[in-house]
């Protein structure tokens, strides 16, 4: 949680053996309820056998250009993120998907990455939204590639 006036600042460097699995889900909630959001910048770096799976950063909050604007979280208050790593995707990667539970709920993509690894980005309204919309994702995310389309509740 990011409260009014908060200022955080967040780094992960996480180095993986070719062969290892990682699931990693992150979320911020921006701010309580009726307040303005505090300063929150994030950056994520994985490498994966020695080469660079994902490396990423994001800021949101006061002095933050943009980041409450139509193009990153409008009037979202809530983003999150999972992370999948998985030798199995080397071989069948699920298909990028967009989550769109109802209108009011926020908005969530599943993207495979060059190497066997997904990320799912979701913002939402509120963090009870969140976590639904990066569930969803993160379950169809686990199927095999040829039953991945359903965007429904699992």
């Amino acid at each position: 949680m990011c409260a009014a006036g908060s200022n955080l600042r967040q780094t992960w460097t996480i180095d993986l053996a070719p062969t290892a699995r990682l699931v990693l889900r992150e979320e911020q909630l921006l701010g309580r309820t009726g307040e303005p959001s505090g300063q929150v910048s994030t950056r994520l770096t994985v490498r994966r056998g020695g080469r660079t799976l994902l490396d990423q950063e994001a800021s949101y909050g006061p002095g933050t250009p943009g980041w409450d604007g139509p193009a990153v979280l409008a009037d979202y208050r809530a983003t999150g993120q999972i992370l999948t790593v998985d030798p199995a995707y080397g071989t069948a990667p699920p298909d990028a998907s967009l989550f769109d539970l109802t209108p009011d709920d926020g908005h969530a993509l599943l993207a495979p990455l060059a190497g066997p690894a997904t990320l799912v980005t979701a913002t939402a309204p509120d963090g009870h939204r969140l976590r639904r919309l990066l569930s969803t994702a993160q379950a169809v995310s686990r199927r095999p590639a040829s039953t991945s389309s359903t965007h429904g509740e699992p």
